[in-house]
């Protein structure tokens, strides 16, 4: 079994990280502030004005650690990646699936089927949290039909027909998504997703926890040797790692979305650590961004019961572990792909 190793994230502007024989040397005005082991990592995320050192970047291609750039804010840039991993068949047969719609058609069913699932987990536990009302009403109400649409997806022989409902089981989800908004709701409230700016607190602090999850997913799939880039659900666009993106969506509701309400409902982010530019977005400070992680970084530390494995791991192994069973029924291994089902 894999180990869960850590992610280094570098939110200090004007950071400089070298290598420094086998360790990541975090240098800021030249002055060593952090030294961490390479063995110790898996990635390594790299926010606004951090550079590296080419020596650094061939020593986590050569020990197979992502590294990841992304702006201030957390929109992606890059990521550098050493020599491509795994059988080149594997790969072969992956893109022969995507021109392939049956084939298409049956991970992308397998996905959505475990994201509204776990959506409807989500919205059933915090009914059952809430005291009886109009808005447990709404919850349950919301859950029902999202059991509805499972039954259709279950049923869907046609791609087109399994993104309709999809589409279809967000919007419901969404409906009701601020009901599990339960404090600071002056300052926290869900009116339907917006990205590419985030228009409010609530869409920043989901965006950045979404870039978190993909990035662990693209090196998840690097890692097993899938493209992270040529997916089944989302559709092909340069730049997008449409598998990766498959991927999050079974991770989305358990995840990303229970993390940031959680992060909400406790108080551990405050209102004032967000802002609005002059373009109208909303960005988080430095301070919110680094509880941001270390929550993620603890949630990711969690063990649960893999629904498939029937073993207990770290949460944060699941996107590795979804995408070597994802490989192993492209190459014929089993009959067809278990996604990940929270209970």
């Amino acid at each position: 079994m894999r180990q869960l190793l850590n992610t280094l994230y570098v939110t200090t502007q004007g950071a400089y990280l070298a290598r420094d024989g086998e360790t990541v040397d975090v240098r800021v005005e030249k002055e060593s502030k952090l030294r961490v082991p390479i063995h110790t990592l898996s990635g390594v995320v790299c926010f606004g004005q951090v550079s590296c050192s080419p020596f650094l970047m061939g020593l986590c291609a050569e020990r197979g650690v992502g590294m990841a750039f992304l702006t201030e804010h957390g929109r992606f840039l890059a990521r550098v990646q050493g020599p491509v991993a795994g059988n080149v068949l594997l790969r072969r047969e992956q893109y022969r699936w995507a021109d392939r719609e049956d084939r298409a058609t049956a991970v992308a069913r397998s996905v959505v089927m475990a994201k509204i699932a776990n959506c409807r987990t989500v919205l059933l536990r915090a009914a059952r949290e809430k005291p009886a009302g109009d808005e447990t009403g709404e919850l349950e109400q919301a859950a029902r039909r999202l059991g509805r649409l499972l039954e259709s997806v279950a049923a869907a022989t046609a791609l087109e027909e399994v993104r309709g409902h999809e589409g279809d089981a967000a919007r419901v989800y969404f409906e009701v998504f601020d009901q599990l908004i339960t404090c600071s709701k002056e300052d926290f409230y869900f009116h339907g997703r917006n990205r590419r700016p985030p228009l409010d607190n609530m869409n920043a602090l989901l965006s950045f926890v979404y870039t978190l999850l993909t990035h662990d997913a693209s090196a998840a799939l690097e890692t097993v040797g899938l493209d992270p880039a040529v997916g089944y659900l989302h559709r092909d666009r340069p730049g997008r790692p449409s598998l990766a993106l498959d991927l999050v969506e079974e991770f989305r509701p358990v995840l990303a979305d229970r993390l940031a309400l959680s992060l909400v409902n406790r108080r551990q982010v405050q209102g004032s650590g967000f802002r609005r530019t002059e373009s109208g977005g909303v960005v988080m400070d430095d301070a919110t961004r680094r509880e941001v992680l270390v929550a993620y970084q603890k949630r990711k530390q969690e063990e649960i019961q893999h629904p498939f494995l029937e073993e207990r791991v770290a949460f944060g192994l699941t996107p590795y572990i979804q995408a070597t069973l994802l490989a192993r029924f492209i190459r014929g291994g089993l009959d067809g792909y278990p996604s990940f089902l929270w209970k």
